[in-house]
Order: C-alpha cells, then structure tokens, then sequence
C-alpha cells in the first residue's frame, strides 16, 4: 500500500467561496466511466456552477459558449444525465442530484469503445 503525505502543504485544497466537489464514489462506482466526454463536461460544468444544494440557472447559450458546445450536443449530453439520474432540470433551473445507487450505463457499444479507448491509454 502506497503510504500518502502531502507534497506542497502551502497549496492543500479547501473549499473557500464555492461548494464543488464530486465524491469519491463518482470514481469508483463507475458513474465516470459511464459518460461520455460530453456528459462529463456538462456534469463537471453543472457541479462547479452549482450552489451548496447544487443548484444552478445558466441558459443553454452560455452553456454551448464556454463548453463548445452546439446545440445538439448540449441537449444530447443534458438528456443523458437526465436518464443516469444525476441531474434534475426544469426547464431553467439544473439541479446536480446526489449519486443515484448504481451507475447507468450508457448504450453498451458506446460503453465498449469507450473503455477500449482508455485500455489503450493506459497501455501507451
């Protein structure tokens, strides 16, 4: 077991003016491995943008501006993690939900390509 100590003790992370953070679990339950690039931009996005209940109001315009998005990847990628259960929007306002139990995978070629491409990167 590798034994930890912090490296740069003048630069350990806290949470000062906002309230970001994504769990542990979003690793290691697979919920990562379950997006797409896309999706896990949005849903990094949404997290940093959000408030302490996860709570956030950008437009869509904004959105796409600062990811890169167009419009059909915006809903695509808002669509998804709407059915992986991990956010919740009404229309205006984006709601980052607590981890459901178990990750949603996506459509199982995707899935496949996706981690074919990782095994790659980590193979090089």
């Amino acid at each position: 077991m590798v034994t930890k100590k912090i490296i740069d003790s003048k630069r350990v992370r806290r949470i000062d003016g906002g309230f970001s953070f994504i769990p542990h679990r979003f690793l290691t339950d697979g919920f990562l491995a379950a997006l797409s690039q896309k999706e896990l931009l949005l849903y990094l996005f949404l997290v940093l943008a959000s408030d302490r209940y996860g709570l956030s109001y950008y437009a869509y315009d904004t959105i796409c501006s600062l990811l890169g998005f167009d419009v059909d990847d915006y809903i695509e990628a808002r669509n998804s993690l709407l059915k992986k259960d991990l956010i919740a929007f009404d229309g205006t306002l984006f709601q980052v939900l607590d981890l459901p139990p178990t990750a949603k995978h996506q459509d199982p070629i995707a899935h496949l390509i996706n981690h074919s491409i990782k095994e790659v990167g980590h193979a090089g």
